[in-house]
């Protein structure tokens, strides 16, 4: 395994994390702690959870995969296990989470000692907002629209509570995800006039298919120390080629086709395959050569890999392994200019 130092901070964080949000949905709690135990034995030391995981989120099983990542957390030494979660942001239908969660000072404070108790733990390493609480295009929009701007809680008012969760010993740093440019100068920015904890890190997607925080996100990132915990590598199991496979089942693809519009999208199919190509010609697994290209990126913290399997998780985690040809990436690169980021 390889570790990467997390911004600013003196933390060390594995190249690859593990992402858990199938477990309670498609995996069973037994099968979670498999993976959990696999991941730390390959030298994974990061594991991101979500208060309103798994995915798809329902009411009925909300908090699962809190619960099942803390009784496998209470047979470790806390110590070695860098844990995140994230405080889920303003409703986008979950009403039952808090009956429609927000990023207040009350929500705030109920989401981390929730978290605290599924997890079984004293402290989170890393509490990331979820999503912001304001008005942005997010889970496959792209144009600003300022005419659904509406009132939200002030990032100085946010920063304020996390605050009082690093004072308290709760948490040790905190993080966004799903965040623009604009939000990660906007926190920065806040918590240096009013010495208020500086945000470590900022998870959104970065795939093949995806790869728009190389533009003004990159920039703002590069110049203000905060990594990019990189999801969704695969773009919801695009790139592992399931979707082209007539043997397979299609993944989450096929079993929650809702969830997918993301990539359901123009010129995502065509670029897909001329991926899947790429690397058949090349000789490398399609799923590996993807997370392979995001373990590569500069601006990469570490890389958020789940699975539904220990086979397909041992792939995933041997992507670590893969060196990308210099022609290879060439082919790369040209596709994405004939099919720039067709599923932001």
């Amino acid at each position: 395994m390889q570790y990467r130092k997390l911004g600013w901070t003196d933390v060390n964080i594995s190249a690859i994390a593990l992402g858990t949000m199938t477990f309670g949905e498609q995996n069973t709690e037994t099968e979670a702690h498999r993976q959990l135990d696999m991941a730390f034995e390959h030298g994974v030391n990061f594991i991101d959870v979500a208060e309103m995981y798994p995915v798809p989120p329902r009411a009925e099983t909300q908090g699962l995969t809190e619960t099942f990542v803390g009784h496998w957390l209470s047979r470790q030494a806390r110590d070695r296990v860098f844990l995140a979660t994230k405080v889920t942001g303003p409703s986008r239908g979950f009403d039952w989470i808090r009956g429609g969660p927000r990023l207040s000072v009350g929500h705030m404070r109920e989401a981390l000692e929730g978290s605290l108790r599924r997890l079984n733990t004293d402290y989170i390493d890393l509490y990331q907002i979820h999503w912001p609480d304001r008005y942005v295009p997010m889970f496959g929009e792209s144009a600003f629209d300022a005419k659904r701007l509406h009132e939200c809680t002030p990032v100085l008012q946010q920063l304020e509570v996390l605050d009082e969760f690093v004072q308290s010993g709760k948490v040790r740093y905190v993080g966004l995800s799903n965040e623009t440019a604009w939000g990660v100068n906007e926190f920065v920015r806040q918590a240096e006039k009013h010495g208020l904890p500086r945000i470590a890190s900022i998870q959104n997607a970065y795939n093949l298919l995806n790869r728009s925080f190389e533009s003004t996100l990159a920039e703002t990132c590069h110049y203000l120390n905060v990594p990019l915990l990189a999801y969704s590598p695969l773009a919801f199991s695009w790139l592992s080629g399931k979707s082209f496979d007539k043997n397979s089942n299609g993944g989450r693809l096929k079993l929650y086709p809702n969830f997918g519009r993301r990539y359901a999208k123009t010129n995502v199919p065509e670029a897909t395959a001329e991926y899947l190509r790429i690397a058949c010609e090349a000789g490398l697994d399609p799923s590996q050569m993807a997370i392979a290209y995001v373990l590569e990126q500069g601006f990469v913290g570490s890389v958020i890999i789940g699975a539904t399997s220990l086979t397909q998780l041992k792939s995933n985690l041997d992507a670590l392994d893969v060196q990308i040809p210099n022609h290879v990436r060439g082919k790369i690169d040209l596709v994405h200019r004939r099919y720039p980021d067709p599923a932001p």
